[in-house]
């Protein structure tokens, strides 16, 4: 027999940790720090349930039949009228709805990122969209944030895209200040350069007021919104992420592209679920669940840090994140490698993200990333007791 082609070149930058992390879900007894995960509980099921009946008995051609791809008509102009404020002024041609937040960061990529082509990605930076455009095998330009001496307008020179998640970030949890949007922003247009919001987390607020999102600041108030924001967000941290059903809100011709694009990735998202969001939205079941979801979630986010106050403050330093589902930590000591300490805690039952996985240039092992949104007070106690036991004993074997 002949011998079959080699897989494709992309296939061999994977990397073994994510494999590992993600496999350890299977481990019985595991308390799971590691994944951004939302909590059963705020699931709506009953809503959910009726909604979806309704929808299969009262819209049963757009729901069992194929789909329009760029999404239903009725869905985008919710979507549009829902972001719909001030300056910002949105119709049905600026929104596409895509499967899931993720088919976003993909649709971008077929649409823009040519091989090794330059990304200027906030950093450290959502694995989700790493992975997405590992088949482009980009070339990064990290931007921290969190420096004064980040030079945003030669970040974004001669970039392909640039990407931030500026609410509550993933990994980090961090909350972009107004006055960094407003330089993103500055850079992205002085240069031409079309950049991601990526917003999964903005509702997802416990203390202060919400910041403008980088598409409310780039409106001019034209009829229809033609800015260099490409804005995508998802049901899957408000609603239930099995529904698999986000959306892009851009420029007509950025959306008009990826609608290309997706026809050649799924053709269109499911009539089903995008019947069951569109009447979440008008049910009001979006509101009604955001106060539970908030309230239960920033009780889990102080009890993780009451943890690792008692458990971890003579080995990492974290800053307390005002909104979303992480917490990110730092070891102080720089010789303290998180790819060995994820290794050593899946022995203890206990898994983490390790900072390696959310950094584009694969070289931090300083940092990880907890999740507190899954697990009730309790576990996270245990977790963060299991963490510190694996603390010492890699100090032990070091």
């Amino acid at each position: 027999m002949a011998d079959r082609p080699a897989f494709a070149p992309w296939m061999n930058d994977t990397n073994d940790v994510i494999k590992e992390f993600l496999a350890a879900g299977r481990v019985p007894g595991l308390i799971n720090l590691a994944g951004g995960i939302p909590s059963p509980e705020v699931w709506p099921v009953e809503d959910i349930a009726e909604i979806a009946k309704e929808a299969v008995l009262e819209a049963t051609d757009s729901v069992l039949n194929y789909s329009p791809i760029d999404g239903l008509p009725e869905l985008r102009d919710a979507i549009a009228e829902k972001y719909s404020q001030g300056n910002l002024c949105l119709s049905r041609e600026n929104v596409l709805i895509t499967t899931a937040g993720t088919q976003g960061l993909s649709l971008v990529r077929d649409i823009l990122l040519e091989d090794g082509g330059i990304v200027a990605c906030q950093t450290p930076a959502y694995l989700g969209a790493l992975d997405a455009w590992r088949t482009r095998r980009p070339t990064y330009r990290p931007m921290a944030l969190e420096r004064n001496d980040l030079d945003m307008r030669a970040a974004f020179e001669g970039a392909q895209f640039g990407y931030v998640v500026p609410n509550f970030s993933n990994p980090s949890g961090r909350l972009v200040e107004r006055t960094q949007r407003e330089d993103l922003l500055g850079a992205a247009e002085a240069t031409g350069t079309w950049l991601i919001e990526d917003d999964p987390y903005s509702d997802l607020v416990f203390d202060g007021a919400p910041l403008p999102s980088l598409l409310e600041l780039s409106a001019t108030g034209e009829d229809t919104y033609r800015g260099t924001i490409i804005y995508m967000s998802t049901i899957s941290k408000m609603l239930a992420p099995g529904l698999r059903v986000g959306w892009v809100i851009a420029a007509p011709e950025i959306v008009a592209a990826m609608t290309a694009a997706k026809q050649g990735s799924d053709m269109f998202t499911s009539g089903l679920t995008q019947q069951v969001v569109l009447r979440a939205i008008e049910k009001g079941l979006l509101d009604a669940a955001r106060p539970k979801m908030v309230a239960l979630y920033k009780e889990r986010r102080d009890a993780l840090l009451r943890a690792m106050a008692a458990h971890l403050t003579d080995t990492f330093d974290w800053t307390i994140p005002t909104g979303g589902m992480f917490v990110w930590a730092t070891a102080k000591d720089p010789a303290l490698n998180t790819n060995a300490l994820m290794r050593v805690g899946l022995e203890h039952k206990v898994c983490i993200s390790p900072s390696s996985v959310f950094d584009p240039l694969g070289q931090d092992r300083r940092s990880v990333r907890l999740n507190f949104t899954l697990n009730p007070p309790e576990m996270l106690e245990e977790g963060i007791f299991r963490l510190k036991a694996a603390v010492q004993e890699l100090d032990v074997s070091a």
